[in-house]
């Protein structure tokens, strides 16, 4: 439990706004008042939470005489539990400073999402928070380690990665039919089903004997990490406010970019032998006791629970072509730029693994600022303006890269971190917006099909292009012509879904009455309750 007090001196409007209930970060409601001063200011009261991000919350003002001046003053004792599990201890301390003032009417800090989270909401993000962390892990494993056991496998260059990067892509079609089985059984068990798969295919990698043994291990673990990947984001789209879904996806991204920073930093096992790669896959059977941790805390979607109407693919076709054309020419530079990275670095740059992991660590880490910024941004100014800037900067920064050495190097790939970063939640949102709940599932695993498509594409075409032009500089050059194509989709064909109810987007899912029903968050727990 933690308490914050403030004492609060100086006018006696100032002083008569703590006594009142507020509603910034949470929303109170006074539970008990006492006699008043001067027959206009009451001498204490006691204020709970109707709605915010707390398991518990309690508030008492209370209004003495200031010793120095003779006035009045009040002093507030706060005392809260936060219900976001696994991540509270990052958000306490951001909560406690925002507790110690007034915010105007409604208006979150800066920090949190623009619209006020409630307790089920809070709880609900933490847990899918930490199942990215587990898909971050896993989507990193392959790209960071590949080219270290080509090297003991026998089957160094980068043509040679570039295949078994491509091959491994297949996995999205056990990931198409994992998440439209998510449609009909529902979110929470296939979630969980991914999350252990993952965890126990990757950590079959480190017996591989050859490349290809490794590649098919990974085609299973990608086929499970890219499905959760997809219904995490599709869960925190069902279960956030309207004016919260872009943030919740660059919390995710955050959380996914925790993962692979974990995967980075046990890159350096690489180091310790030609078989020590093996080491950074056998990690991921720790990822197992949060998964049963993650089953105790997650309650199925409550969109997926609500009733909702079962209809067919067709008439969704515009929106399922327009994401599934974004996804392939997004993923035609992407996939390369991030999957060969490593080779690259260690290749033409000489990079042993620990100054890889460093340079991935250091750049990589302000990205967050990035995300965050985008996803609130997303929220309050719109998805299409932020999603072409971030990916035409990230873009061109990222080309930058590979075509510099030394500091410039390191100083494009911040740059690129960052401003691409916006991207994530701008357009990663759009997947679950687009769709009714009883497509949500297939229409993003068709989505996953094309990006996986274009993965390939850019993945076979980055090695090939490589060979010819004499590096991957060039051939990133060249295959930046598909975000190119995307930045004008974005700003000419895709709807504005800020600030907009799912229902709202997608007539089928409204009940009979035409009403769009709002999502409400549950009363503050009682300490020890735990959330489901």
């Amino acid at each position: 439990m933690a308490r914050v007090v403030t004492r609060v001196t100086g006018s006696a409007q100032e002083v008569g706004r703590w006594m009142q209930p507020r509603r910034d970060l949470v929303h109170e409601r006074v539970v008990q008042r006492s006699t008043l001063v001067e027959g206009t200011t009451p001498a204490t009261a006691v204020f709970e939470a109707v709605d915010g991000p707390f398991r518990w919350y309690r508030r008492t003002a209370r209004c003495e005489v200031d010793g120095d001046g003779g006035g009045t003053a009040v002093v507030s004792t706060t005392d809260f539990r936060l219900a976001v599990p696994y991540f509270a201890w990052l958000v306490t301390l951001p909560t406690r400073r925002a507790l110690r003032r007034l915010g105007e009417d409604g208006r979150q800090p800066w920090w949190a999402p623009p619209q006020r989270l409630g307790a089920r909401e809070a709880s609900v993000l933490g847990v899918l928070a930490a199942a990215s962390v587990v898909t971050g892990y896993l989507g990193t494993l392959l790209t960071q380690t590949v080219t270290f056991a080509a090297e003991e496998l026998g089957a160094g260059g980068s043509r040679a990665q570039s295949v078994v990067l491509a091959a491994v892509r297949l996995g999205v079609l056990l990931a198409l039919a994992l998440v439209a089985a998510a449609d009909r059984l529902g979110r929470r068990p296939v979630l969980l089903v991914c999350a252990a798969g993952g965890c126990l295919a990757a950590a079959a990698g480190a017996a591989a004997p050859t490349l290809a043994w490794l590649g098919a291990s990974q085609l299973v673990a990608r086929g499970f990490a890219t499905a959760l990947a997809v219904l995490v984001t599709i869960v925190a789209a069902e279960e956030m406010p309207r004016g919260a879904r872009a943030y919740a996806v660059s919390v995710l991204g955050m959380a996914g970019g925790l993962g692979a920073g974990l995967c980075l930093q046990a890159l350096p096992l690489a180091d310790l032998g030609l078989r020590g790669w093996r080491l950074v896959y056998l990690l991921a059977l720790a990822g197992l006791p949060l998964v049963r941790s993650i089953a105790r805390h997650l309650a199925e979607s409550r969109r997926f629970v609500a009733a909702h109407a079962t209809v067919a693919l067709a008439g969704h076709g515009r929106r399922l072509a327009l994401l599934a054309a974004s996804a392939f020419f997004l993923a035609v530079f992407t996939a390369p730029a991030s999957q060969l990275q490593n080779e690259f670095l260690r290749g033409e740059r000489g990079f042993s693994a620990s100054r890889i992991a460093l340079f991935a660590l250091l750049t990589n880490a302000p990205a967050g600022v990035g995300v965050v910024a985008g996803g609130r941004l997303a929220d309050l100014r719109g998805r299409r303006v932020v999603g072409a800037v971030g990916l035409a900067g990230g873009v061109a920064a990222t080309v930058a890269v590979y075509a510099s050495t030394g500091w410039p190097q390191w100083a494009w790939s911040v740059v690129g971190a960052v401003v691409g970063g916006a991207t994530l939640p701008a357009l990663g949102v759009y997947g679950p917006e687009l769709f009714p709940t009883s497509l949500r599932g297939r229409a993003n695993g068709l989505v996953a099909l094309l990006g996986v498509s274009g993965s390939v594409t850019g993945l076979l075409g980055a090695g090939v292009l490589a060979e010819r032009l004499g590096g991957l500089g060039p051939a990133l050059g060249l295959l930046a012509l598909g975000p190119a194509v995307l930045v004008v989709l974005v700003l000419v064909a895709y709807p504005e879904t800020a600030q907009r109810e799912l229902e709202e987007l997608n007539p089928e899912d409204r009940p009979s009455s035409g009403a769009a029903p709002e999502p409400t968050s549950p009363p503050p727990l009682p300490p020890g309750h735990r959330l489901p």
